[in-house]
């Protein structure tokens, strides 16, 4: 059995809704990266997280797709000169399943942390259908 944390509240109607992973010995990798997050970033992460779930579109700087991956959606977030990625993956359209995230130190995304949420994603839909 797996379980999902919820973090989107509202008074409107959600576009999405934002959910993270959980491996099935209840770590969350998504929860222990915005644990080590500072306030500042935190902030900033919820903000964006808030404009992926409440509008229709959302800039590509914030939220898209990420090309040559197995679905995986990135969400982008700048604080300063430092930038954090958020990985994962949607589902039903109006669901969105993070899975991992990490702050970016190089020009390019760093391909093991894709890998990481395309196979966080194919054991969360394993887990699905076993269900």
């Amino acid at each position: 059995m797996f379980t999902f944390r919820n973090i989107g509240y509202s008074i409107y109607s959600m576009k999405r809704e934002i959910l993270f992973y959980e491996r099935t010995d209840g770590v969350c990798p998504v929860q222990e990266f915005l644990d080590s997050l500072q306030p500042d970033v935190l902030k900033k992460v919820f903000f964006v997280f808030d404009l992926v779930e409440e509008f229709d579109i959302v800039p590509v700087k914030f939220f898209k797709k990420l090309q040559n991956t197995d679905n995986i959606w990135e969400i982008r977030v700048k604080n300063k000169s430092d930038i954090y990625r958020l990985f994962g993956f949607m589902e039903k359209n109006k669901l969105i399943i993070l899975t991992n995230g990490y702050q970016k130190k190089s020009q390019k995304i760093d391909k093991n942390e894709i890998s990481l949420a395309e196979k966080l994603k194919n054991d969360y839909l394993k887990r699905k259908v076993e269900k």
